[in-house]
């Protein structure tokens, strides 16, 4: 499992562990917040074709579909 501070996920680099489309590498490029300021999800970006996507900033934790960094 990854260790994440979801404060400083802001322009993380993370690697698919099963890449799709080709897109292997992204780039998180917005943290979504509520009202108290907590992140609830971060959109990522793929490198490749520029498709972003938001999903919530705990999937990141999964060290089986996501990888710290551009490996």
């Amino acid at each position: 499992m990854n260790r994440i501070n979801p404060r400083k996920l802001l322009l993380s680099k993370w690697t698919a562990a099963h890449p799709q489309n080709r897109e292997k590498h992204f780039l998180v490029t917005e943290l979504y917040r509520d009202e108290e300021g907590t992140v609830l999800d971060v959109e990522l970006q793929a490198v490749l074709t520029q498709r972003s996507q938001r999903l919530a900033w705990q999937t990141l934790k999964d060290s089986d579909a996501w990888r710290l960094g551009w490996k």
